[in-house]
């Protein structure tokens, strides 16, 4: 008996999975792969041909729709089908010659007729909207059918200003039917076309609760996720409607993309190689697909396939379509990979191309590469572009490591004129006149100008004594004793010799000029010479 009723119970659930009603369903919630397994041998019923018929539309074999609809030449539906054709091949006159008579059938009391000649039109293009509404409108004074109510909402959605008179017809059939998930998407698609996410991801929950097996709003929620950055939402999301939805190709395709956003990198890696080699792909997705490996590729750490992998995206996708972003990215890779030219050059590319991005960031992430390749010269470049761009995420170590670049690049009054603008820029910052003072001495290697005094002094002033950095406070003190020195100015000579004692009682700058000054005065011996180019 237990038998019996298990195989009475499997008849049963596979005798409702083939209704029309459930191959209906699968069509709406845009499972058409379903929808043609469950509607094709429930063709000889008009209605089950109807939408036979739409979902060969929806899977772009027009040809087959075409046949499939003139199976029934009487049935209203199959004739808004052949409209439906008619428009998809831009014959837009014969469309609404269709589409016209046959809302001329309507009757007192009959309907139909107008709203399947208004699907035709709200659900194709090229055809008078208004004729569509305005049959909706008419079909609605005869039927609260929901699905008028619906394809109304839908048709007012294609005229500007629509969305208004939408939400009304949307929102009339989710109050009598709280069940309605298809409603429910539909209100989530237009508050997400408002950019009205939280009102979107609502409702788009709601349709979940009406029924979990519609997986449209778990996409619509992995989109809203994504363009509100919240990556791993929109991951999980993309999840359940891939287990709810026919797993198409392109479907598998965005899923690879979510894969990379959520910076699941190693395991978008993985399941794009299980994709990539798929007879059905066409050229457009094997481009997106190689693309997305190669920044995945890069990211899991495998920097040398990434390259090789993103050199043949670059080339077989179309340069039109290349973004700035893909270019940052390929710079990034140089970057990674120790090319620092090569990463400049993507990096320049990328830049030019978006006048928006904040470019802070890219930039001094160059700008330490190149110094910690010790490329002084390029690095300071980068800092200098960095510092132009004015931007508030700029720093002030930004404007110190420019003039420092410039420094160790042997661009003295680069150096300076950068320390200049760090000083104006942030005039509470201590370390800005250290550096003018630093910048100035080299400039004046033998210390005889005095062009770095006034900076120093001013420094000095700021931190006193008791500064910690004393490397910092010796490097001034030793200028400005090499210039007392040269100025026969006794007492200030003096006053910098016992300051750099207190910190370096062995100081050999003190004791060079000690034995110049004792070599002076035995018999004329040449001057103490200052630290070439002021480095100590």
């Amino acid at each position: 008996m237990i038998i019996v009723l298990a195989i009475c119970f499997t008849i049963s659930a596979n005798a409702q999975d083939g209704t029309v009603d459930n191959g209906i369903k699968m069509y709406n919630y845009e499972r058409y792969q379903s929808a043609l397994r469950v509607l094709t041998p429930l063709a000889a019923d008009a209605r089950a041909n109807y939408y036979l018929g739409l979902t060969y539309l929806a899977t772009g074999n027009t040809a087959m729709a075409s046949t499939t609809f003139l199976k029934f030449p009487e049935d209203p539906a199959n004739i808004s089908g052949t409209a439906r054709v008619a428009f998809v091949n831009k014959d837009i006159a014969k469309g609404m010659q269709i589409c016209k008579d046959l809302a001329a059938k309507s009757r007192k009391k009959d309907w139909v007729s107008e709203r399947y000649a208004a699907d035709a039109i709200t659900y194709t293009d090229g055809g008078d909207n208004q004729h569509s509404i305005t049959w909706y409108k008419d079909a609605l004074t005869k039927t609260d059918d929901a699905e008028v109510h619906i394809a109304l909402a839908d048709a007012n959605r294609k005229i500007p200003g629509g969305g208004g008179e939408a939400m009304n017809n949307y929102e009339h059939v989710t109050e009598k039917d709280v069940k309605n998930s298809l409603a429910f998407s539909r209100i989530g698609d237009l508050w997400y076309e408002a950019r009205n996410y939280p009102s979107a991801l609502d409702n788009y929950a709601k349709a979940k609760a009406a029924d979990s097996t519609n997986p449209l709003p778990y996409k619509a929620l992995a989109k809203a996720y994504r363009v509100s950055g919240s990556y791993q939402k929109a991951l999980e999301n993309m999840k359940v409607y891939l287990r709810l939805s026919d797993n198409t190709l392109s479907d598998k395709i965005e899923y690879a993309e979510n894969l990379y956003q959520a910076q699941s990198y190693c395991d978008a890696v993985n399941y794009v190689n299980t994709l990539m080699g798929t007879p059905e792909l066409n050229k457009d997705q094997k481009v997106e697909l190689t693309g997305i490996l190669g920044y995945s590729q890069a990211e899991c750490g495998d920097s040398v396939k990434a390259l090789n992998t993103l050199h043949t995206y670059f080339q077989i996708q179309d340069a039109k379509r290349i973004k700035p972003g893909d270019y940052l990215q390929l710079g990034k890779l140089y970057l990674k990979l120790g090319q620092l030219d090569s990463a400049g050059v993507y990096y320049n590319k990328g830049i030019a191309g978006d006048t928006a991005q904040n470019k802070t960031d890219i930039y001094r992430t160059i700008a330490e590469a190149f110094k910690t390749k010790k490329d002084y010269c390029k690095s300071a470049d980068w800092y200098d572009n960095l510092v132009k761009t004015n931007n508030p995420a700029v720093q002030p170590g930004d404007y110190a490591w420019r003039g420092i670049m410039y420094y160790y690049c042997g661009t003295y009054s680069k150096a300076l004129d950068a320390a200049k603008d760090f000083a104006a820029k942030y005039p509470a910052q201590p370390s800005a006149p250290y550096w003018e003072g630093r910048f100035a001495a080299a400039i004046d290697s033998d210390a005889t100008t005095g062009g770095a005094a006034p900076f120093f002094n001013t420094w000095l002033g700021i931190v006193g004594p008791n500064y910690d950095k004393k490397s910092e406070l010796k490097s001034a003190y030793e200028y400005m004793m090499y210039y007392y020195y040269n100025q026969k100015d006794k007492d200030n000579e003096k006053k910098y010799k016992d300051l750099i004692l207190s910190i370096d009682p062995a100081n050999k700058s003190v004791q060079q000029i000690d034995d110049a000054e004792k070599a002076e005065k035995a018999g004329g011996a040449k001057k103490a010479a200052a630290p070439a180019k002021g480095k100590k």
